[in-house]
């Protein structure tokens, strides 16, 4: 007997990066008044990004829920509308899997001056994948450069593309302006807020009418799916399920049906709905509710907890292959475990809790696979270090980020890309690049692609002096490519990505011109060995830096890499003093960010990642062992 919950609706909001999803979700959260009175007054923008990469990055990186109690204006009963934010960007593309898992509808929204880009297609691509109805939400309809009509044309013209069924293209539409809290059913001029509303309320009725009620059958026994996991520190691990079936209750006796098809009998000891931000305990989860479990110290995602005398598994979550990976390991430097970075650094100056153990690392990696369903992690041939692959150069490294913030000291190698064999031959991912740069700088985007054997396949001017390009590359062209892109189009490019499948391999690719200037011996920078060597290259350290043999110091400005001392000293005299005849000034040095430092790397090269510090190095620190291997490599 099948039978329809009226009272929960759950959608996810699916888009590009920075189009406005989470600040969209604010508004609703205000609007239906989540929070009281006082409380809003003071409450943060983007309450959703709460993690602290989150807000300093300005990018959802952690799909979450929220849940908005909605009570309609004929006064009937109020209505709980769960919502999931999930992240924009294709490189966290397990979280936007697991989100549309929960949901029964998306909304889709669209910049209206942008349009919909690579990350439209990719979440729009698994929402039709999954056969859910889509609302379309051209935002931020103010933008003096919106152009309303044309964004949503390109919208139809993407579900054609992606093969939308014809009960997915009658998708409504709704015209908002997230930061101001208004939305309206008919369309406003370019760049003003829909005038005939001051809410966002024809988005929540459109939200109600078109997300379908969750439907359950009255008789099935209990099924609920794990879609996410938490921590907490009283209660361990949480795991956050919607029920498909059946009712879940606090205290009950559940099978817990694991991935390898084994099942256990576990008792949940607490059961927790979230209501805006905050979960509060409960009693019991019907059919279509989004809740969170504790009690069951190892479960994982795609499990399913169903009743004991009748268990039906659920299907596992499948996310797609992994295109990039990278070597992490124990940090075998010579400053390994040393605080500071100056001249009197001791061994003294060394934190407490610094973790730079190969175990430590091991189980912080097995701790990071239990959240991330997109990421593996595999031994190598060293017992101190593992290949980690992921979606994308991004994923991997936040995922380095936030472990030097936790204390962790790495070595991590350059970036590689995943290859796999198909009938004998080597096959390499493929990103689709959409570039927006202004007609000067199409010339030199075109050279950039070439080097790196991009493919255009499609090429549009609006007439607004920006042109629109579409590449398709391979994945490893693409490490180390924002920097020098940013460089050549003046800051002005901008340039988004998406996996696109595999290709035969496209063969060697040069994208760093450059050598590198290398340390030949170990102690504190100088300024005036820097005023000698500045005219080689451009250099990374600043004065009183401690380096050591075989650290880069710089970028060298031919080929090949060279030696330097960039601690040398200035020689004394009975008539000179140190200080006397130094007039050349230092030009400021080039500081690399971690992202910037991974992308600079070459494949003899690797990146030291410690809590106060990020240095590039040569793998064989000692100079003449390097001179030895390179030329056994010339003469074979």
């Amino acid at each position: 007997m099948s039978a329809t919950r009226h009272d929960i609706r759950n959608v996810a909001i699916v888009a590009h990066v920075d189009h406005g999803k989470t600040t969209i979700v604010d508004a609703m959260l205000k609007q239906a008044g989540a929070f009281a009175a006082h409380a809003a007054e003071s409450l943060d923008d983007r309450m959703m990004d709460s993690n602290d990469l989150e807000r300093e990055k300005g990018i959802t990186i952690l799909a979450k829920n929220t849940a908005v109690k909605y009570h309609p204006k004929d006064g009937g009963e109020p209505i709980t509308i769960n919502i999931i934010d999930t992240p924009g960007h294709a490189d966290f593309g397990g979280e936007v899997e697991r989100g549309l898992s929960m949901v029964d509808a998306v909304v889709l929204l669209v910049d209206a001056s942008e349009g919909p880009l690579p990350q439209t297609r990719f979440v729009l691509r698994k929402a039709l994948q999954a056969r859910m109805p889509v609302i379309l939400c051209i935002n931020k309809t103010d933008r003096p450069d919106s152009r309303i009509d044309e964004v949503v044309n390109e919208t139809y013209d993407l579900f054609l593309d992606l093969d939308a069924d014809e009960d997915q293209i009658e998708f409504p539409i709704v015209y908002a302006c997230g930061r101001d809290g208004v939305a309206s059913l008919t369309k406003p001029e370019d760049g003003t807020v829909p005038a005939d509303s001051t809410n966002l309320e024809p988005f929540f009725s459109t939200i109600l009418e078109h997300v379908p009620a969750p439907t359950y059958d009255a008789d099935a026994p209990l099924q609920a799916h794990v879609t996410n996991l938490d921590a907490d520190n009283f209660l361990g691990r949480i795991a956050l399920l919607r029920v498909e079936q059946g009712e879940l209750r606090k205290g009950q006796t559940v099978a817990w049906i694991k991935r390898d098809g084994s099942i256990a009998n576990v008792r949940i000891t607490e059961l927790m709905m979230t209501e805006a931000l905050t979960r509060k305990p409960a009693e019991k989860a019907g059919p279509g509710d989004i809740c969170a479990v504790a009690g069951i110290p190892e479960i994982m995602i795609g499990e399913t907890l169903a009743d004991p005398e009748n268990p039906v598994a659920l299907p596992l979550i499948t996310v797609d292959e992994p295109a990039i990976s990278m070597t992490i390991g124990t940090n075998t430097s010579p400053l390994v475990g040393r605080g500071g970075t100056g001249k009197g650094a001791s061994a003294k100056a060394a934190v407490k809790d610094r973790k730079v153990t190969a175990r430590q690392v091991k189980d912080r990696l097995d701790r990071e696979l239990i959240g991330n369903v997109s990421l593996r992690v595999l031994d190598t041939e060293r017992p101190d270090a593992w290949e980690v692959q992921g979606r994308g150069e991004l994923a991997l490294a936040i995922l380095v980020e936030q472990m030097r913030r936790e204390g962790f000291e790495m070595t991590i190698g350059k970036p590689q890309v995943v290859t796999k064999d198909v009938d004998g031959k080597t096959f390499e991912p493929v990103e689709r690049m959409t570039i927006d740069v202004p007609e000067e700088h199409m010339g030199a985007v075109t050279q950039l692609m070439g080097v790196r054997k991009g493919r255009m396949d499609n090429m549009s001017n609006h007439g607004s002096g920006w042109v629109r390009m579409e590449f398709v590359v391979p994945s490893r062209g693409l490490i180390g490519f924002r920097t020098e892109f940013l460089t050549n189009t003046r800051g002005t490019g901008i340039a988004h990505s998406i996996h696109e499948g595999h290709e035969p391999w496209f063969g060697t690719l040069t994208t760093r011109n450059n050598g590198s200037l290398v340390a030949d011996r170990s102690g504190a920078v100088t300024a005036f060995a820097m005023t000698n060597l500045q005219e080689r290259g451009v250099l990374f350290t600043d004065p009183g830096t401690e380096v050591y043999e075989g650290m880069i110091v710089g970028e060298n400005s031919r080929a090949d890499d060279m030696d330097v001392n960039i601690t040398k000293e200035k020689k004394l005299t009975n008539m000179r003093s140190s200080s006397a005849d130094s007039f050349e000034a230092i030009v400021p040095p080039r500081k690399l960010s971690l992202e910037q430092s991974l992308e600079f790397c070459r494949d003899d090269e690797c990146v030291e990642v410690t809590p106060e510090a990020v240095r590039i190095r040569k793998v064989v620190l000692d100079q003449k062992e390097r001179g030895r291997s390179a030329s056994r490599a010339k003469h074979g």
